[in-house]
């Protein structure tokens, strides 16, 4: 890999990181916001399905014109320019259903960039290495959610900002992230000559399978929010915000520091094992939120969480990167975060239904369901033409 391919993975990771950290001065308080605007479980479940599944509409189709066009610069920083103006509306809600309609907007430039600046990680780095750059990716933009989420904490908790303060200031930085894409360099491509074709018939069987194995796992990882509610139910009252936070910035920090070793271990020993193991992560995180009552198990528990994402998230982009052809990589890329994503809104659906009218361990015991249901799916995978047996790499 050359010094400014890799200059380009560094520089989409740092405007990752500043609009992580942008988001991530928002999301832990959220769940606050739309309650004081009168939501409850449903709403909350609803604003963070329909935001992940509106973004995840786009990127099918900006996977696919990245590859039409043989660039990817274009699409992404309009993607994050979208996301950054969508920011500075978020302040003005005054009830629950304005931020029904603004967070999928503020969500539809994720939606524009991701694909596109998957493919161009992933056309930027040589393919025994993906996994480590995909890596490195993921635990700058993690990085910047750690960020974010201190200064959530700091903002809200310490110097007593309203919420709509914090917005605005979460928006300054999202412009803030435009600056480092302006010296991106796209990687020379051919066009793609051919039609979108919404169909998984044209992609690789092997692809097919995982991207169905994808979903079924993404039917588990409903909103991050019903995290935070969870453990806000075990603090007294005085301490129902803070402690809530803290714990979201420790899953912030574990995500961030194990998202580079996770990738480098899945380029040595295989993608699909690393998967495998964020899976089971993810299965014993449910478990544990069933019994959650101690801060120590809650620490315990929100550490799995993170473990869970770091060697999940970016392993399995870069897992369909190697499984997909690199005519159609953007589409690809595009098409498993379509997928992924749409299953966020009836995950997200399920879990505020069963937190709110049954009991909020019963929306866990629905994330272990789906998920043991995903590793069972993926021991089936097969990563080689020839490869049939339970775990081959």
């Amino acid at each position: 890999m050359n010094s400014s391919n890799k200059l380009n993975v560094l520089l989409l990771g740092l405007a990752s990181l500043l609009t992580d950290l942008s988001s991530e001065i928002i999301y832990p308080i959220l769940p606050f916001f739309i309650a004081s605007l009168g939501g409850a479980g449903i709403a909350i479940g609803l604003i963070g399905g329909l935001s992940d599944a509106v973004a995840s509409l786009l990127k099918v189709f900006s996977g696919y014109f990245s590859d039409r066009l043989g660039r990817r610069k274009a699409l992404i920083f309009s993607g994050y320019g979208a996301s950054a103006v969508a920011k500075l509306l978020l302040p003005l809600s005054t009830v629950w259903e304005h931020v029904l309609v603004l967070r999928p907007l503020e969500r539809v430039g994720k939606g524009i960039r991701d694909a596109p600046r998957d493919a161009l990680i992933s056309e930027s780095v040589e393919k025994k290495k993906r996994g480590y750059w995909f890596g490195v990716h993921r635990a700058m933009d993690s990085t910047g959610a750690v960020l974010g989420s201190i200064l959530a904490l700091v903002f809200f908790w310490f110097l007593g900002f309203d919420f709509r303060t914090i917005f605005l200031i979460a928006a300054v930085f999202a412009f803030i992230a435009l600056a480092p894409l302006l010296f991106v360099k796209d990687v020379k491509k051919k066009p793609l000559k051919a039609k979108l074709s919404i169909s998984l018939t044209k992609l690789p069987p092997r692809l097919k399978y995982f991207l169905m194995v994808a979903f079924v796992f993404a039917l588990a990882d409903f909103s991050y929010m019903f995290y935070i509610l969870k453990a806000q139910l075990a603090f007294p009252k005085e301490s129902m915000i803070v402690l809530p936070l803290l714990l979201y910035v420790f899953y912030n920090v574990i995500y961030s520091v194990f998202s580079i070793p996770s990738g480098a271990l899945a380029d040595k020993i295989g993608k699909k094992k690393i998967i495998f193991t964020g899976y089971l992560l993810f299965a014993l995180s449910a478990f544990g939120f069933i019994y959650a009552t101690s801060f120590f198990m809650l620490v315990i528990l929100f550490a799995l969480y993170g473990l869970s994402n770091a060697f999940a998230v970016g392993t399995q982009r870069a897992f369909v990167s190697d499984l997909s052809p690199s005519r159609i990589r953007g589409t690809a890329l595009g098409t498993y975060h379509t997928i992924t994503g749409l299953a966020a809104l009836p995950a997200s659906l399920i879990a505020g239904f069963l937190f709110e009218f049954f009991t909020p361990e019963s929306a866990f015991v629905y994330a272990l369901l789906m998920s043991v249901t995903a590793l069972i799916l993926l021991s089936f995978q097969k990563t080689t033409e020839k490869d049939s047996s339970w775990f081959k790499s």
